[in-house]
């Protein structure tokens, strides 16, 4: 039987490093057996603002993993949830007249999208390629044509790049941790691939994460992930607004939202907050509606600008039926979870569906599968040799 090493995956977000160890059975399943969650340091506004610091904090916990396992890991899968990345749709096509889909013409539409974005994206690196959209005579087509007929191809590839000096800071991290990179996945992208896979192949959804300083919509169409779009709010705001308007601070608002006494009630007009609320300063009369009104009016906000009422998902609105909402602090999501179903659901003929987190053992696991088997509508570029033809840049698509 031969011995399965253990692998080390290591998460990086806007709060938090993660740390997972694991080590798979004989059927390849990933079995966690060690995980550490440490308050990020070295990081700020979605950038590394010390990096020594950030290096030493990493490595430090790698070390302490690798003390308690007695294994020195050699390679790493990083998992992002914490730097702007953005994405690109882009197109080609072959005039094909009569003539068959061959592998050599989808290959060369490929590589001439690649070295479009290569060649305009210098400041930017990709991490991730998808096939999007195989049109063959204005049909649609689930799988590439390849030996089918006919006269029009449209082959659409949607690209995940990441700026290049926060990669080569991710990538130093661990070069001087003598850590190599296997794989760097985008945690949308893992949320996204675990998702489908739980709802019985559930392949095209909104993904809508609310965090306390910003927010997050992912689009995954046909299961494949096809646009990303960067808010800069969060559930920090209605906090915010309700401080304001009542004169209160943030501690007095969380322990009101500590009771949940807002959750799920409507208020009548003259209903006023107890006085075991006041401990720390003299009692005012403040109505609950007024809380509730402060945060309604927030909420509908949000899902205005993220969903309802934006224009860049006019194209997806039609077809896609299922929303995914993740509200990350659980005090507002315990408090809260009802009106956010409401107005991002709203006038629209869909089945939205709430979540507080995800398990950390079941986006690992989700993780390692894209990272050793990749993804359906995954492209994965391949990088040539000079004995190579450039058409192997994407023979993964072929088999």
């Amino acid at each position: 039987m031969k011995k399965s090493f253990p692998v080390i995956f290591v998460e990086i977000n806007d709060l938090n490093y993660t740390f997972v160890a694991g080590v798979y059975d004989n059927n390849q399943n990933l079995k966690i057996i060690e995980k550490k969650v440490i308050a990020n340091v070295g990081m700020s506004k979605n950038k590394f603002t010390d990096i020594i610091i950030a290096q030493e904090v990493i490595k430090k916990n790698i070390q302490s993993i690798e003390n308690k396992l007695d294994y020195i890991f050699k390679e790493v899968i990083v998992i992002l949830d914490f730097f702007n990345f953005f994405c690109l749709n882009l197109s080609g096509f072959k005039k094909l007249n009569g003539s068959q889909v061959l592998e050599e013409n989808i290959s060369h539409i490929l590589n001439s999208i690649k070295q479009t974005v290569t060649e305009n994206e210098k400041e930017n690196t990709i991490l991730h390629i998808f096939n999007s959209k195989n049109i063959l005579d204005e049909t649609i087509v689930e799988n590439l044509p390849i030996g089918l007929f006919g006269n029009f191809y449209n082959h659409e590839l949607t690209f995940f790049l990441i700026n290049n000096n926060d990669l080569k800071n991710i990538k130093q991290i661990f070069n001087k941790i003598d850590l190599k990179i296997k794989k760097i996945l985008l945690k949308s992208f893992v949320e996204g691939a675990y998702l489908t896979n739980r709802d019985n192949n559930k392949d095209s959804f909104f993904k809508i994460k609310v965090s306390k300083e910003r927010s997050q919509l992912s689009i995954f169409e046909k299961s494949s992930f096809r646009y990303v779009e960067h808010f800069d709010f969060g559930t920090d705001i209605i906090l915010k607004d309700i401080a304001k308007v009542c004169s209160i601070d943030s501690d007095f608002i969380h322990k009101i939202l500590l009771d949940r006494f807002l959750e799920n009630k409507d208020f009548k007009e003259d209903e006023l907050l107890e006085k075991k609320y006041f401990t720390k300063i003299n009692y005012r009369k403040i109505k609950k509606k007024l809380i509730m009104d402060i945060a309604k009016a927030r909420i509908q906000e949000i899902a205005n600008i993220i969903l309802k009422k934006n224009i860049n998902l006019n194209l997806y609105k039609k077809d896609i039926k299922k929303i995914y909402i993740i509200i990350e602090e659980e005090l507002i999501f315990d408090n809260f979870k009802e009106n956010f179903k409401l107005y991002f659901s709203q006038n629209l003929d869909s089945d939205t569906q709430l979540i507080n987190t995800f398990e950390i053992d079941s986006l690992i696991i989700s993780a390692s599968n894209l990272s050793n088997y990749g993804w359906k509508k995954e492209a994965i570029p391949i990088t040539p040799t000079k004995n190579t033809l450039i058409s192997k840049i994407f023979k993964v698509l072929f088999g």
